[in-house]
Formats: structure tokens, sequence, C-alpha cells
């Protein structure tokens, strides 16, 4: 295994301590939120970090492709989903997220079927850094609804255009023969 993706495995071990601190934490401004807060944001960062290391040192594998994009959706959603739990993210809101997931998911399979490899994409990387930043917000401003309606905004808008452009631009995936 490389360097780059044992970052990654590191990325996806903080998903359920950072849950249980949100958890802990209730929704609410104080020492549990920070500590999620703390370790969203150093989650977020071997985001960034591993791919450095990946380009770097020429460790770009096909486990790290798989598991990369996967650690990223996992801890995002962790992180919405204790959202919703608390009544403060909407359900049609993470539903959104959900099905652009699985639908850029199911895309990319059969792209793959076919000998095709979908690439991340320039929106699809806005996508999960701006839903990173706006959840580290809104772990830091938990009470205060008018951040979080941006937050969602942006999270359901960056989603939304991010998912149609992949099917755009790989439509053909679907329609050619096999």
């Amino acid at each position: 295994m490389t360097l780059a993706s044992k970052i990654t495995m590191i990325r996806v071990a903080f998903i359920p301590l950072f849950m249980l601190f949100m958890y802990l934490g209730g929704g609410v401004p104080g020492v549990w939120m920070w500590i999620s807060l703390a370790l969203f944001i150093i989650a977020s960062i071997t985001d960034y970090i591993d791919g450095q290391i990946a380009r770097k040192r020429n460790q770009i594998s096909d486990f790290g492709k798989f598991l990369d994009p996967l650690a990223d959706k996992l801890l995002t959603i962790a992180a919405m989903v204790m959202f919703c739990e608390w009544g403060a993210m909407p359900a049609w809101a993470l539903m959104i997220v959900l099905a652009r997931e699985f639908a850029v998911t199911g895309l990319r399979l059969v792209a793959v079927g076919k000998g095709k490899v979908i690439a991340a994409g320039w929106s699809g990387k806005v996508k999960t850094a701006s839903t990173m930043v706006g959840l580290c917000v809104w772990m830091a401003f938990p009470a205060v609804s008018w951040i979080a309606w941006i937050v969602i905004t942006v999270i359901v808008v960056t989603t939304v255009y991010s998912g149609i452009e992949y099917f755009v631009q790989n439509w053909s995936c679907l329609w050619d023969k096999d």
C-alpha cells in the first residue's frame, strides 16, 4: 500500500471518531463541536496531502482512485447525516447529495465496463472543496441559521451542477454499444 493510500485510510479511520464527537456535541456550540471540527479539518486536509504525495511520488494507484473519492464522500456525508439527525439540514438536501453520488458512481461503473475511465472533473473538485469548507463553517457556528442555509444552498447547487456536468460530458457512455 502506498503512502498516499495510507493517508487516505487515516481519513476513513477519522470518520467514526468524528461522528462520535459530533453526536456528543448534539448540534450545539461547545467543546465537542470544536473537537469535531478539528477532526473534520484534519481529515479534510489529508485529502489534499494524499493527492500531492500520490502525484509527486508517482503513487497513483487503482486502489487510491477508488478509496480517495469514497473517503471524501463518507466524511462529508457523515457530517450531513449528523446535521439531518439534529433537524438542522433538511433530508431532501441530503437526498440530492446521495442521489448525485449514486448516479455518478453508476455512470463511472458503466464507463469502466466499456473500457473508459471518467476522471474527476473540475466541478466535482469544486463541489468537494466547497462542501468541506461549508461544513467546517457550519460546525464552527452551528446555531446560526443563516449560515446553515448558505452552506446547504452551496452544497445543493454545486452537487446538482457537478452531477449534470458529469452526465452531459459522458452521456455517450450510457448509449454506446457494449
